[in-house]
């Protein structure tokens, strides 16, 4: 028989195929080997490869029947790699509404521009279709909220790409935190850690003859398009994207607040700056971040143009307590006593570096095919969007405690900032006319 610790070794060093290829097997006796779900991969470039690698893992049960992006050439190339690795080619169009309208989609997921992920979604849901949801969920709170309300509305499942929801070692780790294993857990720290090259100043030139820059746009108030935005530099202007905190903090402060048993803070403070190159970049290269609780707290620190790891890790979470620490990240944990003595620790066997852009890995096999079991056979999801929206939130605070320069008070039961209308004012956004999404 084989024991919990075997199935984890085995699943770590690579044979995860075996425990997704059981669950195909399941499903093939419910529905037979021809009963599948049809996906459909929006946005292309980058992480949508990890949907289609994910989605091959879980071939038996799921398949891509359509795809979409605005850029025709990544659309192109994207359907040509689905047909090589899935067997069959699926439907493309370079509109995500007329994805929406075909009946036989089952299923939705969004690997866009964040400016689209809620609005995309609700549209996913209002059309009757379930949604894979990569983080951040939303651009601002207040896209958090309306996507909660259209869960709840429409009666369709989410699921949020913080994949470590899903990881074996993750949830084990988490389990002996719980148990005790470091006492009361009371301090979590977190990090990401990268070396990003300038994106320059941009020239406002002529829209690529590929790219239906409107579309693109979508809800975002209407700019010119410039040569250092599109495929991914997006992610460091305030109208379409984040920032480093919800690009990449969302994954570890969630692991964070998992591990620590919490939800909202109570207060938020947050500093940092464009230090490394001066560009067109909007965002901070480098940030601080504190969150605090009424007896606890954590903190993250993001450097996205310094390489210098923690722990050896270019990202990763520590979970202090009253008698011992945990050290996690995607490829294994550590833990420790109260004096900085190892205890035990368990390696995945592979590295993961925050240099890949795409991730596709073992953890997004499993995380779609929690998704998938839970769209067929009721599974509670891994990362609901009600769970995966705190995490988002928090760090959408942050981002405002960093525009105002002042430490926000919140509400812990929602989120909500309290007594500065200043800062409330950046809760929600501006849309282009006629675009914004409704419940």
């Amino acid at each position: 028989m084989v024991t919990r610790r075997e199935f984890l070794d085995a699943l770590a060093a690579g044979a995860a195929g075996l425990a997704i290829s059981s669950t195909a097997k399941s499903y093939a006796q419910i529905l037979g080997a021809n009963d599948r779900l049809n996906f459909a991969v929006i946005g292309l470039n980058g992480r949508g490869y990890a949907h289609l690698a994910s989605l091959k893992a879980n071939k038996s049960a799921a398949r891509i029947s359509h795809v979409c992006d605005v850029d025709g050439d990544i659309l192109k190339k994207f359907a040509d790699a689905t047909t090589s690795q899935m067997g069959e080619a699926p439907a493309a169009d370079k509109d995500f509404r007329k994805i929406l309208e075909q009946k036989d989609v089952d299923a939705i997921t969004i690997a866009t521009t964040d400016h689209w992920h809620t609005p995309m979604a609700i549209a996913g849901l209002q059309a009757g279709k379930h949604v894979y949801l990569e983080k951040p969920c939303s651009h601002n709170p207040a896209e958090g909220v309306m996507l909660l309300e259209a869960v709840q509305k429409y009666q369709k499942l989410v699921q949020m790409g913080t994949q470590q929801r899903s990881s074996p070692h993750t949830i084990e780790v988490i389990a002996k935190i719980r148990e005790g294993v470091i006492g009361r857990p009371y301090f979590a720290k977190a990090w990401y850690s990268n070396v990003r090259k300038s994106i320059g100043t941009g020239k406002e030139v002529s829209v690529p003859p590929q790219l239906d820059w409107d579309l693109w746009q979508g809800p975002a108030p209407r700019r010119g398009y410039k040569d250092n935005v599109h495929p991914y530099n997006w992610h460091w202007f305030r109208t379409w994207g984040t920032g480093e905190a919800l690009n990449n903090g969302t994954h570890e402060i969630d692991v964070c607040r998992w591990a620590m048993g919490v939800d909202y803070p109570k207060r938020v403070t947050s500093s940092g700056g464009r230090y490394q190159f001066k560009d067109d970049w909007q965002f901070y290269d480098t940030l601080i971040t504190s969150f605090e609780y009424d007896d606890a707290m954590m903190s993250w620190e993001g450097k996205s143009c310094q390489g210098m790891k923690f722990y050896g890790r270019d990202r990763g979470s520590t979970i202090m307590g009253t008698t011992g620490t945990v050290v996690l990240d995607r490829d294994g944990y550590e833990i420790y006593d109260l004096k900085g003595n190892k205890k035990s620790e368990f390696k995945v066997g592979s590295k993961t570096s925050s240099a890949d852009l795409t991730g596709a890995d073992t953890m997004t096999d499993l995380h779609f095919a929690n998704f998938i079991a839970a769209i067929r056979r009721g599974e509670k999801l891994n990362a609901p969007i009600a769970v995966g929206n705190v995490a988002v939130t928090m760090l959408q605070l942050s981002n405002i405690a960093w525009e105002v320069n002042r430490e926000l008070q919140v509400d812990a039961t929602d989120g909500r900032i309290q007594d500065d209308p200043e800062a409330m004012k950046m809760w929600g956004r501006e849309y282009e006319p006629g675009w914004a999404p409704h419940v």
